[in-house]
């Protein structure tokens, strides 16, 4: 993740917003899941939290939570489920997952972060084109985006 710079698009996945201090990629690949995201750590590597200054997840924590109020108006999920893992993918990034009552695991934590090989159809090209469309327009608004 350090070293790919901050890409429009990584691994099939749009950057939805770019913040002072992250990066925010939604994810067509194949979970399935609408509205799943990756809100990426952009300063100097680090692996954990609480490795950050004050400052510094202050600012981190605040970007993640305004792209997912983002994602939250967009896709209006019955909940958002937050996982900051690190273990495979040892920098610092956060997984939005937006949880659905017609999901495959209603009431757990989402399978697709439990079975990392459970294989889905990515979310169809035009609805995926349509959602990342949608997402920047309403997060160019938010305050906290780069310029």
């Amino acid at each position: 993740m350090c070293a790919e710079g901050r890409p429009d698009d990584s691994h099939g996945n749009a950057r939805i917003f770019a913040g002072r201090v992250s990066d925010a990629y939604l994810v067509r690949g194949d979970v399935g899941q609408p509205g799943y995201t990756i809100v990426i750590w952009r300063g100097p590597h680090i692996a954990d939290p609480t490795q950050l200054s004050d400052a510094d997840a202050t600012a981190f924590f605040r970007e993640v939570l305004t792209v997912a109020r983002s994602l939250e108006a967009h896709y209006r999920p019955a909940k958002l489920n937050f996982e900051t893992l690190g273990n495979t993918v040892p920098h610092l990034h956060t997984h939005v997952i937006p949880r659905y009552v017609t999901d495959d695991s209603p009431g757990e934590p989402a399978r697709l972060m439990r079975l990392p090989g459970t294989h889905r159809e990515p979310i169809p090209e035009a609805i995926f084109h349509r959602d990342v469309a949608a997402l920047r327009v309403a997060l160019s608004r938010s305050p906290g985006r780069s310029r």
